[in-house]
């Protein structure tokens, strides 16, 4: 009896944690993006990590609490990063054959993102 009571709390326990293990963070979309960062500066062709990191983090969005959090990540970026040429970082999704919800720009309102 108190092994079934000590598997059910594991597994009350797995469950509630479960949502928050995987939840996409800043340092996520920072990892995936820097091989992009001489791009964003300076344009010219998109390194293939960079292409490899656009895709991997857009398949880690996959929520729209997910989608918010790397959206509000990338405008952080822009404040801290100098140098970072809007219509490169706005270009970089289609240039490496990924479709998103929104411009990556530190105009965009994540909050709209679904």
């Amino acid at each position: 009896m108190m092994m079934m009571k000590v598997l059910c709390i594991m597994m009350i326990c797995m469950v509630g944690v479960a949502p928050y293990a995987a939840a996409l963070t800043c340092g996520d979309v920072n990892s995936k993006l820097t091989p992009c960062l001489n791009y964003l500066k300076h344009g010219g062709k998109v390194p293939v990590p960079c292409c490899k990191g656009v895709k991997g983090l857009n398949a880690a969005a996959k929520t729209t609490a997910e989608k918010k959090t790397a959206c509000g990540c990338m405008k952080k970026a822009y404040k801290h990063l100098s140098g970072i040429k809007e219509d490169n970082a706005i270009a970089l999704p289609k240039k490496c054959g990924v479709s998103i919800p929104y411009k990556i720009s530190p105009h965009t309102d994540c909050n709209k993102i679904k």
